[in-house]
């Protein structure tokens, strides 16, 4: 499963690329100071766009923290998407890259190899989120869904990676989840090994 991911951009970049799809990206809360980031890891503070009082063509971007606490106290930073609509509480996670470990091809290695997943032709893109009230805050989780073409010689499962064209869907708790929630084409993810 996804627990690091990474973020390259500032905040103005992001607006920039929401612009482009006639999404205004407000700052309610001021505008975040994205410092470009590696690796964001389960609880750290990461940037999410959700909607403003359910406004199709406006969004707000805003850091929130990555998990919630779970029944078991472990964080709860995947959510299976199967069979579930999401109705409310919906986010788009800002990310331009991913990572997945698998066991070393080198048996004399102790630690899994790293690979980053990078979408092709698009400097940044969306994973499908749901966010929630906790007694800290507010925080988000990932979706996951069956691994796509790009992704099963590496993992069994992956997170929701959406259509450019499908962001503001998303963010619309009245459009499906169920047909927004699909894996990308063969070759749309470019991936290395990175460690």
């Amino acid at each position: 499963m996804c627990n690091d991911y990474r973020l390259m951009v500032d905040a103005a970049s992001i607006a920039r690329d929401f612009a482009d799809l006639k999404i205004k990206i407000r700052f309610g809360e001021g505008i975040p100071n994205l410092e470009p980031r590696e690796d964001i890891k389960i609880t750290d503070l990461g940037p999410i766009v959700k909607t403003i009082d359910g406004a199709r063509d406006e969004a707000e971007l805003v850091q929130r923290r990555w998990s919630w606490p779970g029944p078991n106290k472990r964080p709860v930073y995947n959510f299976r998407s199967e069979g579930r609509e999401f109705t409310s509480n919906r986010c788009l996670i800002i990310a331009d890259g991913f990572y997945e470990f698998t066991d070393p091809k080198d048996p004399k290695k102790k630690k899994k190899d790293k690979w980053l997943f990078t979408k092709k032709d698009e400097p940044i893109f969306c994973i499908a989120g749901i966010w929630r009230e906790t007694p800290d805050g507010q925080a988000f989780t990932m979706l996951t869904m069956d691994p796509g073409p790009d992704i099963v010689p590496y993992h069994d499962r992956q997170i929701v990676i959406l259509e450019r064209d499908a962001r503001a869907d998303w963010l619309d708790p009245t459009v499906s989840a169920k047909s927004l929630i699909k894996p990308l084409p063969a070759g749309a993810l470019a991936v290395e090994q990175v460690g």
